[in-house]
Parts: C-alpha cells; structure tokens; sequence
C-alpha cells in the first residue's frame, strides 16, 4: 500500500463514530463469566528447553468453554525456583496464522527480568509458527492453515474471535497464578492479530496496567474491508462477495470484536501502539482508529516507510524503554 490512504495529518485526526451494539458489555460480561465457571487451575511443568540463561514452563491453562490452552511461560534462569522476588509479566498473543512456536523464540523479555506468558492461538498455528492447540466449538478442529476469519460468523456467539478473545483475558489470569509473578504488573502484548488480542484483553481483562499494540489486526472492520489490500481482511471480502445476503450480520458479528470497541473500554492501562503507513494488511486507519478511542494513557510510534512489518527490532527497543517505564524492577 502506497503512503496515499491517508496522509500523516488526517491519521492524526481520524476518529471515526463506533460501531457498537447496545448489548456490547454484557454481551461480553456473560461470555466471561460462563469461562470463569471453569476454574484458573493452569498446569505449570517445567520444559527442558537446553537454555541455561532462561527457564521455561510448558504451560496448559482454561480458556473459552473451560478448553485446553497452550502457552510458554519463559522467565529469568533462577526465577521459577522463587529466588528473585516476584517479576513483572508480558502476556503475548501470536500473529495470524502463526502459534507459539518453540520455547526458544521468546528470549528478549525474560532476557530483560520478565515473566513472558506466550499465549497459543487455538486452531492456527500451522502458516509459519508452529501450534499446539485445536479449536474446539463442537468437537476437536485440529490447527489447520489459515483462515479463520469466517468461521463461525454467522452469530457473535458462535464466532472463532470470540473464543479467541476470551482465551486472550484468560491468559492474564493463568499468567498471575505462576508464584512469582506480581499479579499488579501485567502487561499484555502482541503484533498484527496479536496486536488486536492486545487490546481485547486490555478491555476485558481485569487489572492489566499496560499493553503494546504493534500494528494491530482486528480493528475498524468495515474501513479494513474497504481499504485493506492483502489478507486476511480480504478473506472476509472474498465471502461477502459469494455470501451477498449475509453481509449486514457479517458487520453486526464483527461490531462486537472491533477492537475500536475494546479500546474504549482499555481504562487505566498505559499503551504503546505502532502504525506502518505503508501497510497493505492493516492500513494505518485502521490502528490510528484504535489508538483515538483508546481510553488510557498512550502514545504511538509510527513507521514512515514500512509495511506490516513495521518497526521490527526498533520497535522492540521502544517497547523495552516502555516497559521499563511502567513496570520495571
């Protein structure tokens, strides 16, 4: 995507009205509570990873519907055995298509004296980080490559983000039952769809003090339709193209996942977003959309000249300053 869909000074403007339902809170309050009847018993076992710098958890936790969720728990060498005090968590959430991958992909946050909870994504993660956790709506769905976008979204209730959302806010419990983490530094994370996980569990998760939104997914819906040049929101482009008749309760569905909608509801957590103005998978609008009607404190770091990568290593650094910032020791 060329730097035309909007310039710098119409991005810092946009705030386009939400598409909110009436019902939005307690749509989401009933989704909580039927998850929360299910125990936070997560399993912590620890993982023979062959690191001697780190030590690292596998970690089984409840999410939607009381489903088995997968995740790594990475920390300091030394931390797991109660030798440090508590530490401050980064809860992650994975891009589409990708899930948790390997233990020794997450090294930079346990590197700088973090707990760093990396959340599998539940039926993905076969697209290009490997996952270990199946979809379970009616029965297993194994992880399968991409998309998800339309699966279940002929009702909110029964939508594939719905679940997914609520794994999201069910991760930040898990990662505060591990002893040594201090359950009132929490901070959630994640780039493109993790990004939008972000956010969703900033709103919906309780307590968490801060989250960073790297060029986040699921956000503005109905102008990511409009503008988005490459998946996934073509996915959704492609059926309402074939499903014509559905398409006011496609937008209904996803009113209820709009991350614009979940920002709004972000109080008291600082947040550190990012926008790739060249980005064709989440056009700029879309995120700067999100970042106006988050209801925290915020800033926004912005990349000129790149696409959905964004800032890549320079924006790690921006979130290590961030972090140390908020949370740190």
């Amino acid at each position: 995507m060329p730097l035309v869909e909007m310039n710098r000074a119409e991005l810092e403007a946009y705030k386009p009205d939400r598409d909110e339902p009436a019902d939005f809170d307690a749509f989401w309050a009933d989704t909580l509570a039927e998850a929360r009847e299910h125990p936070m018993t997560p399993r912590f076992s620890r993982h023979g990873s062959g690191l001697t710098t780190v030590d690292v958890f596998d970690v089984e936790f409840p999410g939607f519907a009381g489903d088995p969720i997968r995740a790594w728990l990475v920390l300091p060498a030394g931390v797991g055995d109660g030798g440090r005090g508590r530490l401050p968590a980064v809860v992650s959430y994975v891009g589409y298509g990708g899930g948790r991958g390997l233990s020794h992909d997450h090294l930079v946050f346990a590197s700088a004296g973090y707990a760093h909870l990396v959340m599998d994504t539940r039926g993905q993660g076969s697209s290009w980080s490997q996952g270990d956790t199946p979809d379970n709506p009616h029965g297993p769905i194994d992880p399968s490559f991409p998309g998800v976008m339309s699966r279940g979204i002929g009702s909110p209730q029964t939508y594939y983000y719905r679940r997914l959302m609520t794994d999201a806010a069910r991760a930040v419990e898990a990662v505060r039952a591990f002893p040594v983490v201090d359950p009132e530094r929490v901070v959630v994370s994640g780039g493109s769809q993790g990004g939008g996980l972000a956010i969703a569990a900033a709103g919906l998760a309780d307590g968490a003090v801060g989250v960073m939104a790297d060029v986040p997914f699921l956000c503005h819906w109905r102008r990511a339709l409009d503008v988005a040049g490459e998946p996934p929101y073509t996915e959704l482009v492609r059926y309402c193209a074939v499903q014509r008749r559905n398409v006011d309760q496609v937008f209904t569905t996803l009113s209820y996942m709009d991350c614009v909608n979940h920002a709004a509801r972000a109080r008291g957590a600082s947040a550190l977003f990012s926008a790739a103005l060249m980005d064709p998978i989440c056009p700029p609008s879309t995120v700067f959309a999100a970042y106006h009607h988050y209801d925290g404190p915020k800033r926004m770091a912005v990349w000129p000249f790149n696409r959905h990568e964004g800032g890549e290593g320079y924006q790690v650094a921006e979130q290590l300053d961030f972090l140390g910032e908020l949370v740190g020791q």
